[in-house]
């Protein structure tokens, strides 16, 4: 089965489509056009993109969610929503942008924050609930065992202080 986005004209997904390998082939070849024009035909609609259900991030896994050993089967960055955008420049699908201080790493089709996410997510045997706090540019968190203590990362000693 093959996916395909159906796009506005500002590139932003409407409707995702899955359609039978057979509509999409030229002698078994999959073919990015023939689905389209498949699409166009029934739906009277003629912006499409293909999108891959199994990529994410650039990257192109399994059904076991384990990363794929052939990587040329990574297509258009990551499988897209309902809301998200076709960016033509990384020919890729990306959310919108969560933060205006993120910026778009064109590789993977994510948003990076400024500062790098927390490599702790737990305190003791705790998970932490992590927020980005875009006033000031740092990742905050509350623990689950007390919600009433908070924490701030800190970048240089990679760990939580609390606060």
């Amino acid at each position: 089965m093959a996916h395909f986005a159906k796009l506005s004209e500002e590139n932003v997904v409407l409707q995702i489509e899955v359609v039978a390998d057979a509509d999409t082939s030229i002698d078994g070849v999959e073919d990015e056009a023939t689905g389209i024009s498949f699409l166009t035909d029934i739906h009277g609609w003629s912006l499409w993109k293909k999108c891959s259900y199994n990529t994410r991030g650039g990257k192109h896994y399994q059904a076991d969610g384990t990363e794929s050993a052939d990587q040329s089967k990574a297509f258009r960055k990551n499988y897209p929503h309902i809301g998200w955008k076709y960016n033509s420049v990384i020919d890729g699908f990306v959310d919108n942008q969560p933060y205006s201080s993120w910026t778009l790493n064109n590789t993977t089709g994510l948003w990076e924050a400024p500062v790098e996410y927390p490599t702790v997510t737990l305190i003791g045997e705790y998970n932490l609930g992590i927020t980005w706090d875009e006033g000031n540019q740092k990742w905050l968190a509350i623990s689950d065992s007390d919600p009433a203590n908070n924490y701030e990362w800190n970048s240089t000693t990679l760990s939580w202080d609390s606060v």
